[in-house]
């Protein structure tokens, strides 16, 4: 079986949200919030040892631009510099289709070690 792949991806600056569209019909408003915080870089993910504390001040956070990686990902480029992480189509369905439940763990990961989220 082959994964879904996006026949769309449209970075709405107003809304600050990805709508990415997939051939499967599947359709997703990702906030870039969440693309920030969930960023596959290194930075986000750790170099191999601990992982690193939550990222934060980004419910605010803009998209200055995305590139393309061949024909299997997308690198975004934030307003705050970070441009590290290669975002696949998978991972993009991923963020999309359990945006919530995503959302919902990072937001009281930051509450249960006394952060906020503000930019």
């Amino acid at each position: 079986m082959t994964a879904p792949w996006p026949t769309d991806l449209q970075f709405d600056r107003a809304a600050k949200q990805l709508h990415a569209s997939f051939d499967d019909g599947a359709k997703f408003d990702i906030p870039f919030e969440l693309l920030r915080v969930e960023s596959p870089s290194a930075e986000n993910k750790g170099h191999g040892g601990d992982a690193p504390a939550p990222v934060t001040g980004k419910a605010n956070v803009s998209i200055v631009r995305a590139e393309p990686v061949g024909r299997y990902a997308v690198r975004i480029v934030f307003d705050d510099g970070h441009d590290t992480g290669l975002y696949s189509w998978d991972l993009i369905y991923d963020l999309g289709a359990h945006k919530e439940e995503k959302l919902r763990v990072y937001r009281e990961t930051l509450r249960l070690r006394g952060l906020r989220d503000e930019a």
